[in-house]
């Protein structure tokens, strides 16, 4: 099982960037298929980006060519490079292990980074 702990969200202009880190423990976190979700207040969580454990990418059509998804399988962490960021882009984002034939979240969800983007 992976357990899952978020950071690096935080208050910025829009246009700006931050980078979000899911460190994760358990062995398996190599072998897992990894994803960041975000969840605005109101609105049903939804999948942002997704990478497999050969490093294929999925992207949500909202962040294609602004977010970046990477893992660093040695020291059990996922990345979200965000740039570009827009108001629309404010909510809680999570990280979860997830399935890559359905783009589903599987597991239970750390406490959540906020990421708030301002006009």
């Amino acid at each position: 099982q992976v357990q899952v702990v978020e950071s690096g969200g935080g208050l910025v202009q829009a246009g700006g960037s931050l980078r979000l880190t899911c460190t994760a423990s358990g062995s398996i976190f190599s072998i897992s298929t990894m994803g960041w979700w975000r969840q605005a207040q109101g609105k049903e969580r939804e999948l942002v980006a997704m990478i497999s454990s050969g490093a294929s990418t999925y992207y949500a059509d909202s962040v294609k060519g602004r977010f970046t998804i990477s893992r660093d399988n040695a020291n059990n962490t996922l990345y979200l490079q965000m740039k570009s960021l827009k108001p629309e882009d404010t909510a809680m984002y999570y990280c979860a292990p997830g399935r890559w034939t359905t783009l589903r979240a599987f597991g239970s969800w750390g406490q959540g980074t906020q990421v708030t983007v301002s006009a």
